[in-house]
């Protein structure tokens, strides 16, 4: 099992940089950022772009994976962020992971002034969104003109992934559709469990994901599978002290999590915790997990 974190872009750079290096210090196996435009109990608070604060801590750290936690086609479009992931790619020396997910009905999905997406739309959109990201990133140029939601015309995508064929993909996916999405095109699986009964509904969703596999001739063993505790909003205190955390990670080892994702504690807000709570925890927590 890994441990990883959530770091939002809420820090001005000269914090950040020492945030994004402490998480790599403390041994950590990867740190995220949201790919939102603000988040709601922020609104009104500084939010930093997702794109350039991953390029600078790409720069600012050498070995810690980097990636989106989840990025969605809400304000996005994949001739574009392809790029963008090309060359966080590059810039990190091969250490970035794309989380996607189908994104939700937040205030930010409306932000481009359009109509909010139905949930077929939504589901539409995200697998023409997904695949085509696939497409772009594995292929020197792309054209696909047979799109519903979004079309590429002779994409360039040089000098392509450092990680080949690309980077991977962790799927956030709750429903047969997106699953299915996971089984077919992704490296990891995303889920954000449930207020109650967490592990029971996690394993609940592991076993259809195994299904979604094992229909396309895969075993689930092959994608890691991620846990994104939401903080105070998830019912789950993993932060409330050490022992807290070893219980709640070795429950959610037991229906087969390989990586738990923790929220940096930020001050004032859903996502507050001890800090020294956090820094044992990243330090030997999964230690005591094993033993």
């Amino acid at each position: 099992m890994q441990l990883s974190t959530v770091i939002l872009p809420v820090f001005p750079w000269r914090e950040g940089r020492e945030v994004w290096r402490r998480a790599e210090e403390l041994g950590l196996h990867a740190a995220y950022t949201y790919d939102h435009l603000t988040w709601q109990s922020f609104r009104g608070s500084p939010w930093h772009g997702t794109v350039p604060t991953l390029a600078a801590a790409a720069v600012a750290t050498g070995r810690i994976r980097l990636g989106t936690l989840v990025a969605s086609p809400n304000f996005r479009h994949p001739v574009p962020f392809a790029k963008d992931l090309m060359t966080l790619d590059e810039l990190s020396g091969g250490r970035f992971t794309l989380g996607i997910g189908a994104g939700g009905e937040g205030f930010d999905a409306s932000v481009l002034g359009e109509e909010r997406w139905s949930g077929r739309e939504r589901a539409d959109r995200f697998a023409e969104f997904t695949r085509l990201l696939d497409r772009l990133l594995t292929q020197d140029e792309t054209t696909a003109a047979d799109g519903v939601h979004y079309r590429a015309l002779e994409a360039e995508m040089l000098p392509g992934s450092t990680q080949r064929p690309r980077m991977p993909f962790h799927v956030a996916a709750v429903g047969p559709r997106s699953m299915r999405l996971a089984a077919e095109l992704g490296q990891g699986w995303v889920t954000y469990g449930a207020a109650e009964d967490g592990p029971k509904v996690v394993a609940e969703q592991i076993g259809r994901l195994a299904e979604a596999c094992a229909a396309r001739g895969r075993d689930v063993a092959e994608l890691e599978l991620t846990l994104l505790n939401m903080g105070r909003s998830a019912g789950e205190r993993p932060l409330e002290s050490f022992e807290a955390f070893v219980d709640w990670a070795g429950r959610y080892r037991e229906v087969g999590i390989t990586e738990l994702v923790l929220h940096w504690p930020i001050a004032d807000s859903e996502f507050a915790a001890d800090m020294k709570v956090f820094e044992r925890v990243a330090a030997e927590g999964l230690a005591h997990v094993d033993g």
